[in-house]
């Protein structure tokens, strides 16, 4: 029984240490876990999600757009050979503004951890630099400036759906009643008319029966429902750099805030320590007149 005493009590002596231990980790990653900024994180998920559904969605349905005018409204290719020089020039766009907000995203997101540990340790050792203040207030400059840029995306991206829209609204009068009052070969739909090809493009409109097999065609389908989630996307982009331009004009604010605590707290540190070596000197000056 003698020899197990220093066994428990060994193991008595380890528990507090373990214990210590676990709490050191668990006040780690508490102390991490306070330190992401959410607010840019869920901006960044939004700006990927949609940038990535405008650009996938609108590169897909771009396709298919061309697809479906070779093959029911313009059969010479000459007459629509502008017409994708425009689409290969979007595509190429497409591209580089995936790319683009891949890393605007990320830098704003470390931007995001940068100004949340500012403002969390603003009163400690850590301090914000004049060059920190200058790159976070030219990012609300830039995140205000695309901003105003993917509303126009927004309102661009638009167009194709208000274009398919008017056609597939033609195909379903064409199954009414009403329009059997009429003849069916008399309802058209002429793509000449948007200047999406020219007017001499050959046939350059779909009339009756025609029409309604264009609207049943994977192209069409697929291509208008296409071009619904690609505005959809700019819309949520849109969303997200409104909610980045938030976030970073908070954070240049309370750095501002910060660093003007932080010159106040040093002027006033300057004139106290001054304080006290002017009273210092004075006690001294009196102590050796006394002697």
């Amino acid at each position: 029984m003698d020899g197990m005493k220093p066994a428990m009590e060994s193991t008595a002596e380890e528990n507090p240490d373990e214990r210590e231990e676990s709490k050191g980790c668990l006040d780690c990653c508490i102390k991490c876990l306070g330190g992401v900024p959410y607010a840019s994180l869920v901006a960044t998920i939004l700006c990927f999600s949609g940038v990535a559904l405008f650009c996938g969605c609108g590169h897909v349905a771009l396709t298919g757009t061309v697809t479906m005018l070779e093959n029911h409204f313009s059969r010479i290719t000459s007459d629509h050979a502008t017409l994708i020089d425009v689409v290969q020039i979007l595509q190429y766009i497409i591209y580089g503004i995936a790319s683009f907000f891949f890393l605007y995203g990320i830098i704003l997101l470390a931007e995001g951890f940068y100004t949340t540990s500012a403002v969390k340790e603003m009163h400690s050792e850590f301090k914000t630099t004049v060059c920190g203040r200058c790159i976070s207030a030219m990012f609300v400059f830039l995140t205000y400036i695309l901003g105003l840029a993917w509303l126009g995306i927004f309102g661009f991206s638009a167009v194709p759906v208000f274009l398919f829209y008017n056609m597939w609204t033609t195909c379903a009068a064409m199954k009414s009643p009403i329009a059997n009052l009429t003849s069916v070969d008399n309802i058209c739909v002429d793509v000449r008319q948007y200047g999406v090809i020219p007017w001499n493009a050959d046939p350059g409109k779909a009339c009756g029966q025609t029409l309604a097999d264009i609207c049943n065609t994977s192209e069409f389908y697929l291509s208008y429902h296409l071009y619904i989630v690609a505005c959809a996307g700019a819309g949520a982009t849109v969303i997200a750099l409104i909610h980045y331009l938030m976030i970073l004009s908070a954070n240049w604010a309370y750095l501002k805030g910060a660093c003007q605590q932080t010159h106040a707290y040093q002027d006033i540190k300057t004139k106290d320590d001054a304080e006290l070596q002017d009273v210092q000197s004075r006690s001294k000056e009196g102590l050796n007149s006394y002697s």
